[in-house]
C-alpha cells in the first residue's frame, strides 16, 4: 500500500509540483493551503508523513507543529525558505523530524522523505526489548516506558534512543547517530542530533538537568548509561 504525504503550503504551484512529482513516484498525495486546514485533512486522512511549509497565513508551520503534536507521532519534514538556523533548531524542538531548505531540489525532498519512512516504520523482528534501569524499549512493537509509564517519541526521537541502547557504555558521535537516522540520504547537520537528545531528556528523564539516561561526553557525543546510580 502506497505511503500517504499531506503537502501544506499556501503555494499553489509548490503543492502542484511537489504532487505531481510524489504521486509520478507512486506515492498517494493529499494537501492544504495553510495550518488550520492540514489538522482538518491529517486527521480525515492519517498521512504517513506530513511536509510542512513554515511562512504560512492563517496558521503558520510551528502553530501548527504546537497542535499536531497533541495527538500525533506522524513524521514531519519542514519546508522552509528561511536562513537563520534559530528557525529550524524551533522546528525541530517542536517535534519535526527534518528540515528542506526552499528552493530545494524534487530528487533530495524524495530521499528525505525515504530517510523518514525508513525509520518511522517497525523493524520486522521478534519482540525485542531493551532496558536501562526503568527505561524501556521495544523494538518490534516501538513503545517506550519509564517507569512504566508510556512515553510518545516521534520516529526519530526512537531511532536515536534506539542507537543508544543497543550500545549501552558506548560513545556515538553526532556523526554517527546522524547516519542512523537516515543512512547515505540524510543530509543533516549536527546539531540536529542536540535538538532531538534534548527532545528526548524532556520525555524519558525523571530530572532533564542531570541525565541518568542519555549522557554527555564533551566533545564527542552521547551514550546510554550502562550502569544507574541507586
Amino acid at each position: 500500500m502506497p505511503s500517504t504525504i499531506l503537502i501544506i503550503d499556501d503555494h499553489a504551484s509548490v503543492r502542484a509540483l511537489v504532487r505531481d512529482y510524489l504521486t509520478a513516484k507512486g506515492y498517494t498525495v493529499v494537501a492544504a493551503a495553510d495550518g488550520r486546514e492540514g489538522l482538518i485533512v491529517a486527521r480525515a486522512e492519517r498521512p504517513d508523513l506530513v511536509l510542512l511549509d513554515v511562512m504560512m497565513p492563517v496558521m503558520d508551520g510551528f502553530e501548527f507543529m504546537r497542535n499536531f503534536r497533541r495527538d500525533h507521532n506522524t513524521p514531519v519534514i519542514l519546508l522552509t525558505a528561511r536562513i537563520d538556523e534559530t528557525d529550524k533548531v524551533v522546528g525541530l524542538e517542536l517535534g519535526a523530524d527534518d528540515y528542506v531548505t526552499k528552493p530545494f531540489g524534487m530528487q533530495e525532498l524524495v530521499a528525505r522523505i525515504r530517510a523518514v519512512l525508513r525509520r518511522s516504520v517497525a523493524a520486522q523482528m521478534p519482540s525485542n526489548e531493551l532496558r536501562a534501569g526503568e527505561l524501556v524499549l521495544d523494538r518490534s512493537t516501538r513503545n517506550v516506558s519509564v517507569a512504566d509509564r508510556s512515553v510518545s517519541l516521534t520516529p526519530s526521537e526512537f531511532e536515536l534512543l534506539a542507537a543508544l541502547m543497543e550500545n549501552p557504555g558506548r560513545v556515538l558521535t553526532r556523526e554517527q547517530l546522524l547516519e542512523r537516522l537516515g543512512g547515505g540520504d540524510y543530509d543533516g547537520v549536527e546539531r540536529t542530533i542536540d535538538v532531538h537528545v534534548r527532545n528526548l531528556r524532556l520525555k524519558v528523564e525523571p530530572d532533564p538537568g542531570r541525565p541518568r539516561y542519555i549522557q554527555t561526553v564533551f566533545g564527542v557525543g552521547y551514550r546510554c548509561a550502562n550502569t544507574l546510580p541507586a
